[in-house]
């Protein structure tokens, strides 16, 4: 599993306009595009249980498909009793996360490096944007505690083959927005939902308002 980069392509064809207007464009571009780092956010009108009201942080996006974990769904278990080396660097609360409907007997971990911290020999940390990172759950967790802040370990995952992720994002399923290292290991009380909602621009940031039941209105 190879993290996508989400940088701009080194040949980018748009040309250089008066006023910065192409430096614009190309900024607009990359946030409305799906890549390694970016957060799916359910539409408020999805509500098939597996993916209402959640929030997918996407590890990998390329021409083979695409994969994320759900990040503000917190099981019942604790990591304490499946992951006991993992207790301290977990961070709270310290429970496993269902990070989607996949392979739900397996765990993928995602971990924030402290800023400034330098990674450079941890084969058992795998940067995916900004400061997170993959983090190998066979590795020895005493030796990544001096650049770790914190690690999120998920219950499966989120998968889409390929061609899935563009068609759900065209009948307009998810709201793409951009992540915070802070998101990660951000508690289920935090309702993440909205409050990534709320961070977007205008007119997405009112979707943050929809109750969960519409007969309120």
């Amino acid at each position: 599993m190879n993290p996508v980069d989400g940088g701009d392509d080194a040949d980018d064809p748009t040309p250089d306009l008066p006023g910065g207007t192409a430096d614009a464009a190309r900024d607009i571009e990359s946030a409305n595009r799906v890549r390694a780092g970016a957060l799916l956010i359910s539409s408020a009108d999805l509500l098939e249980p597996t993916f209402a009201r959640t929030v997918i942080y996407v590890i990998e996006h390329n021409d083979a498909g695409s994969l994320g974990v759900v990040i503000n769904r917190m099981s019942q278990t604790a990591v304490h009793n499946v992951m006991p080396a993992w207790t301290d660097l977990a961070a709270s609360p310290r429970a496993l996360f269902v990070g989607g409907p996949v392979k739900q007997d397996s765990a993928l971990c995602l971990g924030v490096i402290k800023p400034g911290a330098d990674i450079t020999g941890f084969e058992a940390i795998r940067p995916v944007a900004g400061r997170v990172a993959l983090v190998d759950l066979d590795a020895d967790p005493e030796q990544l505690e001096t650049v770790l802040e914190g690690i999120r370990i998920f219950a499966g995952y989120a998968g889409w083959g390929i061609g899935q992720l563009d068609a759900e994002m065209d009948q307009d399923s998810w709201v793409l927005g951009s992540a915070l290292a802070r998101d990660v290991l951000a508690p289920p009380a935090a309702d993440l939902w909205s409050e990534v909602l709320r961070r977007q621009p205008w007119p997405l940031s009112l979707l943050a308002t929809h109750p969960l039941d519409t007969s309120v209105n």
